[in-house]
């Protein structure tokens, strides 16, 4: 019934053995607010940071649409977990596409992969809002000898107290700004616990991190360059795929609860009413329609990598995070009363898939550049 993908070997170990590390531990870290060591150690243990990693620098060499499919088993999994290795492989993925950082910072990057350690980019801060809509980081960072000093505060640092390194934006004395790779257990460097109580995610440990004077060497500092549409390509993927995973785990979710539910005034499961039959063919047409626009956006951009390819990967994530939204919504809609309770597993669905709407692009974003592709204009924000 379902379209299959098929995973080469090696890819298919890793996103296994990964999927099976957030299934283990996402109960513990929903519960805790945070990454536990045990499920960050577990996330590192899989391998799967090296699936973006180009062959030739120690990796796996992940095409963008076999990305999209690992990424989506790892979202059905259990997105808080899902996305703190999203974090990594996107950054590495786009990375080395488009050569996006100087050698040094990306043989770090490649040490990093190989070894295991998670890396992030952190970029959003408290004043600054998304920083796909432009502006300058208050973090800063200035020069210091052979060197930069970065002090600033960065917000939503997924898996912040699990991470190994961080690409930190920041702005330059100059009004510019860099890249700058930190270490996130050098001197100066603290994570805060902000992502207490939140709505979605829960277990994503999203934390603020705070830099107060953190030194970084000269080579591991990215000058001001122009956006590389792999970035985006990457990133945009990531997102797509994770949220589209948490869809497909709210379908899965209410499947196995309509064929066991047996109300005693029905005598049958409730698989069989024609209104969870209905509700149940929406989502996987949904689901269905929404994976095959992904994979076709990531085939167009392996064939053909480029701005061109871009726009319709934006329309993917839109879509894709709004499917989440719809079904999960009608899913906790047909289960009823039992859909409130954890042991289903539907309110935390319903919840995370929420959170694919704060991502960027948002929806006029992503619509309006295919749209504007389409018509041979220049997309307006």
């Amino acid at each position: 019934m379902w379209p299959t993908s098929v995973l080469p070997a090696d890819l298919e170990a890793v996103t296994a053995r990964a999927e099976a590390a957030i299934r283990a531990h996402t109960g513990a870290c929903e519960a805790a607010g945070d990454v536990t060591p045990e499920a960050g150690a577990a996330l590192r243990a899989s391998g799967y940071t090296r699936l973006t990693l180009p062959r030739e620098a120690g990796g796996l060499g992940a095409t963008l649409e076999e990305y999209a499919e690992a990424q989506r088993r790892l979202g059905q999994a259990g997105a808080a977990l899902a996305l703190v290795l999203a974090m990594h492989t996107h950054v590495v993925g786009a990375a080395f596409q488009g050569r996006t950082l100087p050698g040094p910072m990306l043989a770090a990057l490649a040490g990093a992969s190989v070894e295991g350690r998670l890396v992030n980019a952190l970029a959003s801060e408290p004043e600054l809002g998304s920083p796909s809509r432009g502006g300058l980081p208050r973090t800063a960072a200035v020069p210091d000898g052979d060197g930069w000093r970065v002090t600033g505060r960065k917000t939503w640092a997924t898996g912040a107290r699990e991470l190994g390194l961080a690409v930190v934006s920041a702005a330059t004395p100059a009004g510019e700004v860099a890249r700058l790779l930190v270490p996130l257990d050098a001197p100066g460097v603290a994570v805060e616990p902000t992502w207490v109580g939140a709505l979605a995610l829960r277990g994503s440990g999203s934390h603020d991190v705070t830099f107060g004077g953190v030194w970084v060497p000269a080579e591991h500092v990215a000058p001001p360059t122009p956006a590389h549409p792999a970035s985006s390509a990457w990133f945009w993927t990531a997102l797509a795929a994770t949220y589209l995973g948490v869809g497909f785990a709210a379908l899965e979710t209410l499947t196995a609860y309509a064929r066991e539910r047996v109300p005693t005034a029905l005598g049958a499961p409730i698989a069989t009413l024609p209104r969870v039959q209905e509700a149940v063919g929406r989502m996987a047409a949904e689901l269905t329609a929404s994976r095959a626009l992904l994979a076709s956006a990531a085939r167009a951009w392996d064939t053909a990598p480029g701005p061109g390819a871009v726009p319709l990967l934006g329309a993917a994530k839109v879509h894709a995070t709004n499917a989440a939204v719809a079904t999960t919504d009608l899913a906790v809609r047909t289960a009823g009363g039992a859909a409130l309770l954890p042991a289903l597993g539907l309110e935390r669905l319903l919840r995370d898939a929420r959170a694919g709407l704060t991502h960027p692009p948002a929806d006029e974003v992503g619509y309006g550049g295919l749209g504007a592709a389409r018509l041979g204009v220049e997309a307006r924000r």
